[in-house]
């Protein structure tokens, strides 16, 4: 039986309103599908525009198979490429970020200029032609300082998620901003597992003690729910008038979402006392309570904007049982450590949140691994997430499955 063969059997065993049946998240065969038909073809977060400020400035990031740099060009523009030499295939940027004059593989030091042109290749002969073998370039947009990379041959349409998310993070001002902290977690537990845990807020109220001083657990008031919650209407309300889009708006495949969510009585930060982390705003509403922008993109990212502050996550699968959990604490550049926030203080709610996510994460991975392990249906008020995420991989896989992308890398 052929792994895609697998994968559609497994899909085919899952009953509506249920979880997914065990080898969906740990089989190997369906890992190498889930790069194939997903991670593969898909646009994955990579980060933001301002840590590239500087030419010769990088990222770099393991999308599946293909290791990705990012890379700010002497010409200002942002670009990507295949992080492999085109000599011998040594990653040209080791490191997760940096900044090079020119990008210098550490191997043999061919040595190609930021927008990826081959300059300098020694002991190669006279008649080696430099410019047959220039970086590989990888499918690359940005939208409101968010980096997304395509590794396929033909990427998916950007232009529909463009156009939802630029009204929602755009006045949150994202060019003005710079990272104040980074964590980079591993779960050992599958990247389905990971955003199926951010998909709901059933476990929140009995494991995540500092975010719900602020966060407000009610699944209509999420934006998970339909929009008659009449708190959820005034919020929106209030925060529209303040010129800040907030109405759910959804793909129709259900791949991304965006709404702005009210926080709990008194709160308008992620903060244990709810008050603001950060004395500088980063949007110029003028309205103190603007609650929770969230917002996700599947496969690879979900966010918080709130009126002090923003969250990116980042997700990557690293194997089958194992992911890399990114998280950015953004803030005005303008705002100074020391002065305008405590790190230790801006930080502490979601390096709480996601430690507390990661032994969820890890015990239902072990739990799923079992023989005995028989998926059970999703509560219908507080997992509604869950089985959207779940009917929007099964879906994703299974149209996949039948229509093939060649990839940039092939031939």
């Amino acid at each position: 039986m052929s792994s895609k063969s697998t994968v559609s059997k497994l899909i085919a065993q899952r009953k509506p309103g249920h979880a997914l049946p065990g080898a969906l998240y740990s089989h190997p065969e369906v890992y190498r599908q889930d790069l194939e038909q997903i991670w593969h073809k898909s646009w994955i977060f990579a980060g933001h525009t301002f840590e590239l400020e500087k030419p010769g400035q990088y990222l770099s990031l393991q999308v599946g198979d293909y290791p990705i740099a990012v890379v700010r060009g002497a010409d200002k523009q942002l670009r990507a490429f295949h992080n492999s030499c085109r000599h011998r295939g040594s990653k040209v940027c080791p490191q997760a970020s940096g900044k090079v004059a020119k990008l210098v593989c550490p191997y043999h030091k061919w040595t190609f200029e930021l927008d990826g042109k081959l300059l300098f290749a020694g002991n190669m002969g006279d008649d080696f032609d430099k410019s047959l073998y220039g970086l590989k370039p990888v499918h690359c947009e940005i939208v409101e300082s968010y980096i997304y990379v395509c590794v396929a041959e033909v990427a998916p349409d950007f232009s529909a998620f463009r156009q939802s998310v630029t009204p929602f993070v755009a006045p949150h001002n994202l060019d003005d901003c710079k990272v104040a902290f980074e964590s980079n977690l591993i779960e050992k537990g599958n990247w389905k597992l990971v955003f199926e845990n951010n998909r709901e807020c059933y476990h929140c109220d009995g494991t995540h003690p500092e975010l719900m001083n602020s966060f407000v657990e009610n699944p209509s008031v999420g934006g998970v729910g339909g929009d008659d919650d009449p708190q959820l209407k005034a919020h929106w309300q209030r925060c529209e008038a303040a010129g800040m889009p907030s109405k759910l708006v959804m793909d129709v495949n259900g791949r991304f979402r965006m709404t702005r969510i009210p926080l709990s009585s008194g709160a308008v930060s992620y903060t244990l006392d709810g008050q603001p982390a950060v004395s500088v705003r980063l949007d110029k509403s003028g309205e103190a309570d603007i609650g929770a922008l969230l917002y996700f993109n599947y496969p690879s990212t979900w966010n918080h904007f709130l009126g002090d502050h923003a969250l990116s996550f980042r997700v990557l699968p690293i194997g089958p049982n194992e992911t890399l959990v990114t998280t950015k604490w953004i803030v005005n550049k303008a705002a100074q450590e020391g002065v305008d926030y405590d790190l230790e203080r801006l930080t502490r709610v979601w390096l709480a949140t996601n430690d507390q996510d990661r032994t969820l994460v890890e015990s239902a991975q072990v739990g799923v691994n079992s023989p005995a392990y028989q998926p059970g249906p999703f509560s219908t008020t507080s997992e509604i997430g869950v089985c959207q995420f779940d009917d929007w991989y099964c879906k994703t896989m299974l149209d996949q499955l039948d229509e093939q992308i060649a990839l940039r890398s092939v031939g």
